[in-house]
C-alpha cells in the first residue's frame, strides 16, 4: 500500500472506532429534484458544452452532469457533507464504457470519472473549511447494465451478454480515473451479480499496482426481494465469503429494500463478517409512482435501531434520501456506539 494509501485507511479506521460514519445519500434523487431538460443535459444554454458530441440523446444520463453542469453536482455533495457526511460517493454509478454505451459516450468514461472524483473533493474541501471535520471521496462503481452469471435471453440460458474480461476491463478504466480525479477509497456498490463485484476487485487490484497505490475497498451488495438473496442467488453469509479476499475496507448492502426489509440481512452480514459494516437503505420501498414517500425521523428511527442492534460501522442512504435524511440519520445514530469487529471481540 501506498503512504498515502496508507494514511487514508490509518485514519478511516481510527474515525470507525470512535463513532458510526456517515455516509451520504442518493445522488439520482437531488438530481431528479433539479428537473432538468435534454438541454441541460448536453450543456446547451446552460452549464457547460459536452466535451464528447454525440447525437444520443442525454437526458436521464446523470453522469454527464459532471461534465455538463459540475457546479450543481458539487452543490449536492456540498449538501450533504453540511448534512453530516464524512464519506461522499462521486456521481460515477453508471460511468463505465459498458454503461456509457446506451447514450453512445463510451469515450467520455476517462474524463467521467476524473473529474467526478475532483469536483467531490472541491466539496469536501469546501465543507471541511468550514467545520475542520476530516472527509472523504468514495469513488463510485456501479454493477453495470448486464450480468456474467446469468442470460438475458430465456430460450439459451447458456448466453451471456458481457464476460468477466469484458467487465474487468471496463472496471479498470473506471477505477484508473478515479484514481487520478484523487479518490480516497472505491466503493463497488449496489452489487446483484457477485461475479460482477469480482471483475471490479480484480480490475481495482489492477489499477493499484499500475498506479502504485492502494486505496481501501468498500463492498456493498443488494437484497433484492423477500428471498434474502441478490439476483444471481446469494445468501448474506455467500456473498460475505466470495468477497472476503479482497479484505475489504467495509462490507455491506444498499439499495432494493427500505431499512425494515433490509435489517435481518444486514443482521446476517454483521454475524459473519470480520470487517467494518455499512448499510444504506432505501428510503422505503417506491409508491406506484416511483416515488419514496419515508421521512427523514421514519428512516432515521430505524437506523437508529440498526445502531443499537450493534449491526453498523457505516450508514446512510439510497434511492429516495436527502441532505435531510442523512442529517437525521446522523443524529440518531450518534449516540450509539459502533459494531465491534469479529477478530476484535476474538482478541
Amino acid at each position: 500500500m501506498s503512504e498515502s494509501g496508507n494514511a487514508i485507511a490509518d485514519t478511516l479506521a481510527a474515525l470507525a472506532r470512535e463513532r458510526i460514519l456517515i455516509l451520504d445519500g442518493a445522488m439520482g434523487t437531488m438530481i431528479q429534484s433539479l428537473k432538468m431538460g435534454e438541454d441541460d443535459y448536453a450543456g446547451r444554454g446552460t452549464g457547460q458544452p459536452c466535451p464528447h458530441p454525440t447525437e444520443h440523446p442525454q437526458k436521464g444520463n446523470n453522469d454527464l452532469l459532471t461534465l455538463t453542469q459540475p457546479q450543481a453536482i458539487e452543490d449536492i455533495h456540498f449538501q450533504f457533507a453540511k448534512a453530516g457526511a464524512d464519506i461522499v460517493e462521486t456521481n460515477t454509478f453508471s460511468s463505465t464504457r459498458i454503461a456509457q454505451a446506451d447514450y453512445g459516450l463510451e469515450a467520455a468514461v476517462p474524463d467521467l470519472n476524473e473529474q467526478a472524483a475532483r469536483i467531490a473533493r472541491r466539496a469536501m474541501d469546501r465543507a471541511t473549511e468550514l467545520d475542520g471535520k476530516p472527509r472523504f471521496v468514495a469513488g463510485a462503481v456501479g454493477p453495470t447494465n448486464r450480468t456474467a452469471s446469468l442470460s438475458p435471453d430465456v430460450t439459451n440460458p447458456g448466453y451471456r451478454a458481457v464476460t468477466f474480461d469484458d467487465l474487468r476491463v471496463a472496471y479498470g478504466e473506471q477505477i484508473r480515473g478515479l484514481i487520478a480525479g484523487g479518490a480516497d477509497l472505491i466503493l463497488i456498490e449496489t452489487i446483484f451479480d457477485t461475479l460482477n463485484a469480482k471483475a471490479a476487485i480484480f480490475a481495482a487490484f489492477e489499477a493499484f499496482e499500475a498506479q502504485n497505490t492502494h486505496l481501501p475497498i468498500m463492498i456493498s451488495g443488494t437484497i433484492t426481494d423477500a428471498s434474502g438473496r441478490t439476483l444471481s442467488g446469494q445468501t448474506p453469509t455467500a456473498f460475505w465469503h466470495s468477497v472476503a479476499h479482497a479484505r475489504p475496507f467495509s462490507v455491506g448492502l444498499n439499495c432494493a429494500l427500505g431499512a425494515s426489509a433490509m435489517r435481518p440481512h444486514m443482521a446476517e452480514l454483521a454475524g459473519v463478517a470480520d470487517t467494518l459494516t455499512c448499510a444504506y437503505p432505501n428510503a422505503g420501498l417506491p409508491n406506484a409512482f416511483g416515488q419514496y414517500d419515508e421521512g427523514p425521523e421514519e428512516t432515521a428511527a430505524q437506523l437508529a435501531g440498526f445502531a443499537e442492534e450493534g449491526l453498523l460501522n457505516i450508514v446512510g442512504g439510497c434511492c429516495g434520501t436527502t441532505p435531510e435524511h442523512i442529517r437525521a440519520v446522523a443524529d440518531a445514530v450518534a449516540p450509539h456506539s459502533p459494531r465491534q469487529i469479529l477478530k476484535e471481540q476474538a482478541a
